[in-house]
C-alpha cells in the first residue's frame, strides 16, 4: 500500500504550535485596503488560532 500524502494546500496555510494548536493567517487583508483602518490592518497581520472544532480535521490533513 502506498504512503499517505499530506494535503499540500493545508500545509501551506496552517502550522502547528508547540502545544498542538493550529496557527493560521487572518482573512480580509488581500484587497480593498483603503477603507480599512491602520489598526485593523495591523491586527490582521498577526496570526490567529484555528477553532477547536476544526483542529482534528486540519491535523488529519497535515499528518501523513
Amino acid at each position: 500500500m502506498p504512503k499517505m500524502k499530506s494535503n499540500r494546500a493545508a500545509s501551506k496555510r496552517f502550522r502547528l504550535t508547540g502545544t498542538g494548536k493550529i496557527r493560521r493567517n487572518k482573512a480580509y487583508k488581500r484587497h480593498i485596503l483603503t477603507k480599512k483602518t491602520h489598526k485593523r490592518k495591523r491586527v490582521l497581520r498577526q496570526t490567529g488560532i484555528a477553532a477547536a472544532v476544526d483542529t482534528p480535521r486540519i491535523k488529519r490533513m497535515l499528518s501523513a
